[in-house]
């Protein structure tokens, strides 16, 4: 099968399972939302939610949070993963916000990747949920899956992006890219997978990377079997 025939039945097959799209991180406009994703970096989405409606309230609006002490958004967040350079990251692009784009966040993929802590896939979730423009974020289950299926080649985040841009109608981007999330985190795990019974990987997934999963698997289990 073609990798573009092999796209086209994924996206038909995703479509029927998630049909509605909620937005996995709680916010109530751009900024809350550009902050909601730049806290979920090695994190989960449920810990983030958990953290921001008292920083949030603290914080609604980038002068409100420019005003406030970086150790009082610390207070916070402090049980997030790499919390005190978030913190810093949160202060310093709220202060940039107020300083350079009149409070506003940009709907512009260049100027946010200049903000502190703002990388492309972050700023590319938030000119895609907040702005519409159409956008491919790639995260840890979007670049698995496209290697697990065999729409792209794994080498890097940048080539799987590519791959799947050149795959899917941009009409698409937004939606597809919040479908294969929920479906890698749902459905089709990086461990113990059931590849038979997945209703997609038990005819687009490649054999030879399966197995290449199992090697991998193997050696991990190994490894921990002789730390403990």
């Amino acid at each position: 099968m073609k990798r573009a025939e092999k796209a086209g039945r994924i996206a038909v097959i995703l479509r029927e399972l998630y049909p509605e799209l909620p937005i996995p991180l709680d916010h109530r406009d751009p900024f809350t939302l550009l902050v909601a994703v730049l806290l979920s970096a090695q994190t989960t989405d449920k810990q983030v939610n958990q953290v921001t409606p008292a920083l949030f309230a603290l914080g609604p609006t980038p002068a409100a949070m420019a005003a406030l002490e970086a150790d009082q958004i610390l207070a916070c967040i402090r049980k997030l993963g790499l919390a005190p350079t978030k913190a810093r990251n949160v202060h310093r692009l709220s202060q940039i916000l107020v300083e350079t784009h009149g409070g506003l966040v940009p709907a512009d993929l260049a100027a946010l990747e200049r903000l502190p802590g703002v990388g492309h896939k972050t700023a590319s979730v938030v000119v895609s949920q907040a702005f519409g423009q159409p956008a491919f974020p790639v995260d840890t289950h979007i670049h698995r899956l496209a290697w697990r299926w065999g729409l792209s080649n794994g080498q890097s985040v940048v080539r799987t992006e590519g791959d799947l841009k050149a795959l899917f109608p941009e009409d698409t981007w937004n939606d597809l890219h919040l479908r294969i999330i929920f479906f890698g985190r749902q459905r089709c795990p990086a461990r113990s997978h059931d590849f038979n019974q997945c209703p997609i990987c038990s005819w687009a997934g490649l054999k030879k990377r399966q197995r290449a999963e199992a090697r991998c698997g193997r050696i991990q289990d190994a490894m921990r079997a002789a730390r403990s």
